[in-house]
């Protein structure tokens, strides 16, 4: 017998857990299905050894929409803010640099050469237009800056935020703000001063927070609120159109199988799965989401004695650029900025291997990642 639904989400991360509950919300009686045992994706948050320890993103950034979501699910007094300003440094010949945070810090900071800060003068004052083509991140910011800041600043940056390569990556798409400012005002700094002035009511300001007992809190209140409308350890095996529009979706789990009927369907998975699901219902789907590639991140975290670390550890982290020769990305001093991550007297980081420069690396045994990070120990 086939069971009908008027929406199911396929995919349980945080996309397909948020749009579940939203659906539920709105009065839509939407059932959320997820492959593996635990639903949350990549947020997975684990306390071993008196350290509370994140396996996939260590932090996010605050949203109003962020805010409500907590609020709605009774979560926003478990909200940590990481101190907004904690130093940020990266790896200059093997020394750790302050990264300048304000216009007076950039000029007065060594870690960038006159040319470059000459360039932004002449961003300020000048005028420049951006080519009709789209630009890679490393090709915009030579031509309107310098290869130092790309190598020092920028590409080290990237590397954080999207584990990417800049000279792949599309300014367009990946820094939009950048290239409108560039279009509209013939300068980048003018831009982004015109765009801010524009805005009207509260700004949001890009604040690093997590939860007191881990990422994975926004997980389970989701979780919790969706109650037997979420099932893990269910699979699609199958999706077809009926003639009336709706689906037909067959699904897989430990008691056996079940036809659902689907009024609408979304799929919240990840695109090579979304390939193979679509697949059956239009072969054209298939091609441009299979070539859809993912930068792989291994995440290695490290415990201390504070004693024993030979830094203060005050700040947000590091970040490596590919010149320093070094296979890790990045660390993140996770005891300095969220209390209860570390026992008392002791320190946790979390650093980060692999991305789309070297996507060999995050398929290291666990013995190997160790070696790569404890030249930072």
């Amino acid at each position: 017998m086939t069971r009908h639904v008027p929406a199911l989400v396929v995919g349980g991360g945080i996309s397909g857990l948020v749009c579940a509950y939203a659906l539920r919300k709105s009065g839509i009686d939407a059932q959320l299905v997820e492959a593996s045992p635990r639903p949350g994706g990549v947020i997975n948050s684990v306390t071993r050894d008196g350290f509370l320890l994140e396996l996939g993103p260590q932090s996010f950034s605050s949203t109003f929409a962020l805010r409500e979501l907590c609020a709605d699910l009774r979560i926003l007094d478990q909200l940590l803010q990481a101190p907004p300003r904690a130093p940020r440094y990266v790896l200059i010949d093997g020394w750790l640099r302050p990264v300048p945070l304000s216009p007076p810090a950039f000029f007065m900071s060594s870690l960038i050469n006159g040319a470059t800060k000459w360039a932004l003068v002449r961003d300020i004052l000048g005028k420049s237009i951006p080519p009709d083509a789209d630009e890679s991140v490393a090709a915009f910011v030579r031509r309107k800056f310098s290869s130092q800041l790309l190598d020092r600043l920028v590409a080290p940056f990237v590397s954080g935020i999207y584990a990417g390569d800049p000279e792949r990556l599309s300014v367009r798409s990946a820094f939009p703000q950048l290239y409108e400012a560039e279009k509209t005002a013939d300068s980048i700094v003018r831009g982004m001063l015109r765009s801010a002035k524009s805005k009207k009511g509260p700004r949001e300001r890009p604040i690093l927070q997590s939860f007191r007992q881990g990422n994975e809190t926004l997980v389970r209140a989701l979780a919790n609120k969706l109650g037997p409308a979420l099932l893990t350890s269910t699979c699609v095996a199958g999706i077809s159109l009926q003639n009336d529009g709706s689906f037909q979706v067959r699904l897989e789990n430990r008691t056996g199988n079940e036809s659902v009927s689907a009024d609408s369907l979304i799929l919240a998975t990840p695109t090579d799965v979304t390939a193979r699901l679509l697949a059956a219902l239009d072969a054209s789907f298939e091609s441009p989401l299979s070539s859809i590639d993912y930068a792989a991140v291994a995440v290695v975290s490290l415990g201390y004695l504070k004693k024993g670390v030979g830094h203060s550890l005050n700040g947000f982290g590091f970040l490596v650029p590919r010149s320093a020769g070094l296979r890790v990305l990045g660390s993140v001093w996770n005891s300095s900025l969220f209390p209860g991550r570390a026992p008392q007297g002791h320190a946790l980081l979390t650093c980060f291997v692999g991305g789309t420069t070297d996507p060999a690396a995050a398929k290291l045994q666990p013995e190997e990642l160790a070696g790569l990070v404890l030249v930072f120990g």
